[in-house]
């Protein structure tokens, strides 16, 4: 019995020890931590809410322009919005940032206000297209001047990439605008 109890004894050690000189299994590999500034997080919120703003404005356009070249120049302001907000919503997860926008319906330079799509939804025409193309020109305005603060200052490169991009969509309608006017 005591040679049997000795065995066990030995062979428990012996695992013990056995396990003691095994490596440690690897650590596992970080994954790129993706690091958005305040520059960043900042300029993700606030275009979201103006973008969010300017979407009901564009809206009425079909129904309520007289111009096609309105009409154009809506439809191509609209679909570069909706896919920017769709870019801009994705950063905003990665960021982390807070589910309530403090900027949502913050009075600013370029902000389509209710206001502003209450009275084009009154008119047509003439007073409709002057309206929708006065409120495209100073968002886009300031949307590209806010992409270019992003693009000088901020530090995530999606985000940088975005705001470049917004550059380029905010010059093209603008030249558009001037040509329709």
């Amino acid at each position: 019995m005591k040679a049997v109890a000795r065995v066990l004894l030995a062979s428990l050690l012996a695992l013990a020890g056995c396990s003691l000189l095994q490596p440690d299994p690897p650590a596992p590999t970080p994954s790129p931590v993706i690091q958005f500034g305040g520059t960043d997080r900042a300029w993700i919120e606030i275009n979201i809410a103006m973008d969010e703003s300017l979407l009901p404005l564009l809206e009425l356009v079909p129904s309520r322009s007289g111009s096609p070249d309105v009409q154009a120049v809506a439809l191509q302001v609209q679909a570069f919005t909706e896919a920017e907000l769709s870019a801009l919503r994705e950063l905003h997860a990665q960021a982390g940032l807070p589910r309530v926008n403090p900027h949502k319906s913050m009075p600013m330079p370029g902000m389509v206000t209710p206001d502003q799509v209450s009275k084009a939804a009154k008119a047509t025409g003439e007073e409709f297209d002057t309206l929708v193309l006065r409120a495209l020109e100073e968002h886009l305005t300031q949307s590209r001047q806010l992409a270019g603060s992003e693009e000088n200052s901020g530090a995530e490169p999606q985000t940088r990439a975005l705001a470049l991009q917004v550059i380029r969509t905010r010059d093209a309608a603008l030249a558009t605008i001037k040509e329709a006017a």
